[in-house]
C-alpha cells in the first residue's frame, strides 16, 4: 500500500498533506482521488485514508480508519559516537526497520568533526524514508550528545548498558539471553570510527556499562550499530 508520512501535530481534520511527502504521494507514487492509502505519524499511530483531492500543492486525505500500535519492548536505544560519514543516512534508514527506539550521536575523543548541537532534518528525512519502507509506525528518538558526561546523564534510565567493544582482553560474547531478555530497556554504545579513548571505557565501565563482543572482527562502526540492533530484533521475537 502506498505509504506517507504526518506528523503527529498535523494529523488531525482536516487532513492535508503538504511538502516534500505530498509530492512524493502524489507526483512520485501517483496517487489518485478514490485510492486508499497509509498514513504513520512516527508515534505510533497508523491510518487509512482515501484520497479526495490531489493537486501540485497539497493532498486533501479522509481518514477511514485508524488504530494504534504499542512501542516495541524491551526499547532498544543506540549511542553511536559521531563520525562523518555518508553512511549515516544509509545507518538511519535500516535502525528503523530494525525496531530501534533511539538513535543517539555523542562527542567522542576520537570523534571526526563536530557533532552538530542538534539532530538535522535531512536525519529525520531518512527515518521516515525508512519507516515508509517497512511500515513502522514508530520513529526513534533522535538526540545529539555533546560529551561522554551528557551521554552518561542522558543514559543512567537504562536498566540494561553494554558498551560493544572490541579490544584485547575480548570481553564476553553478547548472548542469545541478553537480547531476549523481555524486561528493562537497553542502551548500547559504540565508538566513533576511531575507537573508544581509554579514559571512555573506563568511565563507561564505572556507569555500570557491561563490555560485550560482537565477534572477533574489528567492525566498522555501522556494520556494529545494525548488527547489535539485528540480534536485538530478533531477540524481541523471541523473549
Amino acid at each position: 500500500m502506498k505509504t506517507f508520512y504526518l506528523d503527529p501535530d498535523a494529523w488531525r481534520v482536516p487532513f492535508v498533506l503538504v511538502g516534500s511527502e505530498a509530492h512524493h504521494l502524489g507526483r512520485v507514487l501517483r496517487a489518485h482521488p478514490g485510492d486508499v492509502v497509509r498514513g504513520l505519524d512516527g508515534a505510533g499511530r497508523v491510518g487509512q485514508f482515501r484520497v479526495d483531492v490531489v493537486n501540485k500543492r497539497e493532498l486533501v486525505l479522509t481518514l477511514l480508519e485508524e488504530r494504534t500500535v504499542p512501542m516495541p519492548t524491551p526499547r532498544i536505544t543506540l549511542a553511536v559516537g559521531w563520525t562523518k560519514s555518508a553512511r549515516r543516512g544509509w545507518l538511519l534508514e535500516k535502525a528503523v526497520e530494525l525496531g530501534a527506539s533511539g538513535i543517539w550521536f555523542w562527542q567522542a575523543t576520537h570523534s571526526q568533526g563536530n557533532l552538530p548541537p542538534v539532530p538535522k532534518d535531512t536525519w529525520t528525512a531518512n527515518l521516515v524514508a525508512g519507516a515508509k519502507q517497512c511500515a513502522n509506525p514508530w520513529l526513534p528518538e533522535l538526540r545529539t550528545l555533546s560529551s561522554l558526561d551528557a551521554l552518561l546523564e542522558a543514559g543512567a534510565s537504562h536498566q540494561r548498558k553494554y558498551l560493544l567493544w572490541e579490544d584485547q582482553q575480548r570481553p564476553r560474547m553478547l548472548t542469545p539471553h541478553d537480547v531476549s531478555t523481555p524486561d528493562g530497556d537497553v542502551l548500547c554504545v559504540l565508538g566513533p570510527e576511531g575507537g573508544f579513548a581509554p579514559a571512555e571505557t573506563q568511565a563507561l565501565c564505572g556507569a555500570g556499562f557491561e563490555a560485550v563482543s560482537l565477534g572477533p572482527s574489528v567492525l566498522r562502526f555501522e556494520t556494529a550499530a545494525l548488527a547489535a540492533l539485528t540480534l536485538f530484533w530478533w531477540g524481541r521475537g523471541n523473549a
